[in-house]
């Protein structure tokens, strides 16, 4: 009656399950869920060279890249932001730039650079959140 659920449909499960999260999600939860991903993909980077695995390496620092550039970087608002929006997107773009060098010459210590950079910031986007969230909800 049924089969078991082979790889296609656990990756269809998936996603659908990622879908209903982000449409789901307030616009804190979606930079949460960003930051997130960004510190897996530069982790799993890391993980790849440590192991030799240089075609996985290259892809999760191609997702890194992108979530840098298009997401975080594209939500911001620099008219209204500040020092704050602008001070992230400096950020953001030497972020980039040495998640590529870290690609071009296999750079361990790149990536770290990037987890260090990173991970506070992640940290305070989620403490915020609690602190942010009602706020959103009664507006």
């Amino acid at each position: 009656m049924f089969s078991p659920m082979g790889p296609r449909s656990a990756s269809a499960y998936k996603k659908v399950g990622v879908e209903t999260s982000v449409g789901q999600a307030s616009p804190h939860d979606l930079v949460v869920m960003l930051f997130d991903a960004l510190l897996v993909a530069v982790g799993s980077a890391q993980a790849a060279l440590r192991s030799g695995d240089i075609k996985t390496k290259c892809s999760n620092i191609v997702i890194a890249v992108r979530i840098l550039e298009e997401g975080l970087k594209g939500g911001l608002n620099l008219e209204q932001g500040g020092d704050i929006a602008k001070n992230l997107s400096n950020l953001y773009d030497y972020c980039v730039v040495r998640l590529t060098q870290a690609n071009a010459r296999n750079d361990m210590a790149a990536l770290e650079e990037v987890m260090r950079l990173v991970e506070p910031i992640a940290s305070g986007w989620k403490q915020m959140g609690d602190d942010v969230t009602p706020r959103l909800k009664a507006a």
